[in-house]
């Protein structure tokens, strides 16, 4: 699939429409750790999947096996249940928020090396979030933001653009 490159200040007027989502709810000093690690789980979540097609095209006659050997070996490992959109899938469900923080879990026990207590402070199923409903709804528009055809954060189309450190 062939996508228009992004430029960063595009990146990062979508981040800041995410960041809607918060406003009025939480603190500001204490969203932003919301915004950037759900950027960094889409992050995460389109790279993997930008590689996996390109594996998958690149090795169309070999077992599907191979592409999965050779995506152990990125620079993050993407467990399925833990990918970007895997959680927008279910953001209509209950449960919003033990889902992303299952989802962080899984991707950091996947890559301890890198990511060893990244993750600690942050939880999607905090009450400070609002009552289970309000949080649900909440993490959903968050999930529904992320899912914008702006920011889709593949290699293939943002190119060498450094999303998550700049933002």
């Amino acid at each position: 699939m062939n996508r228009a490159t992004i430029s960063q200040d595009s990146l990062n007027a979508a981040v800041w429409a995410a960041c809607d989502t918060f406003r009025g709810t939480v603190d500001p000093s204490i969203y932003k750790d919301y915004v950037l690690t759900m950027l960094f789980l889409k992050y995460v979540s389109d790279t993997w999947q930008d590689r996996h097609d390109s594996y998958r095209e690149q090795y169309a006659n070999a077992e599907p096996a191979l592409v999965e050997e050779l995506l152990k070996t990125e620079r993050f490992v993407l467990p399925a249940s833990a990918s970007f959109r895997v959680l927008h899938a279910a953001r209509f469900e209950p449960g919003n928020g033990e889902r992303i923080d299952k989802a962080l879990q899984a991707i950091e026990d996947a890559n301890l090396s890198k990511l060893r207590d990244v993750f600690q402070d942050i939880s999607f199923n905090a009450s400070k979030l609002g009552d289970e409903q309000q949080k649900n709804e909440l993490l959903r528009h968050l999930l529904e933001s992320f899912a914008k055809p702006e920011l889709d954060l593949r290699p293939s189309r943002v190119g060498t653009i450094d999303i998550v450190g700049t933002a």
